[in-house]
């Protein structure tokens, strides 16, 4: 009869024992599962920002294209038939540079 009852008490315990234990481990799950989904939504959240940066800048670029493709057109220095010097006529310079 003693023998029984220490077992009982020692079942018991280790019952007990093992249910803290699982419930640890449990809470430890979920604490790993929701700093995956805060990770996840950060994650998200910064790849719209890039990707809204990327839509601006190539905005930009196409804008600049375009700038660009316009001067060409009217710049002295890619007209010029002495374009080889080394040197650029500073007056020819000054006409390409903004105001």
């Amino acid at each position: 009869v003693f023998q029984s009852h220490e077992e009982d008490d020692r079942k018991v315990r280790r019952r007990e024992k093992n249910r803290v234990a699982a419930q640890r481990s449990r809470k430890k799950q979920t604490q790993k599962a929701d700093k995956l989904h805060e990770e996840y939504e950060s994650l998200e959240q910064e790849n719209t920002s890039l990707r809204r940066e990327i839509g601006k800048l190539t905005d930009e670029m196409k804008h600049l294209s375009e700038v660009l493709k316009d001067h060409e057109k009217i710049c002295p220095l890619l007209h010029c038939t002495m374009n080889f010097v080394t040197v650029p006529r500073p007056d020819a310079l000054a006409s390409c540079l903004p105001r």
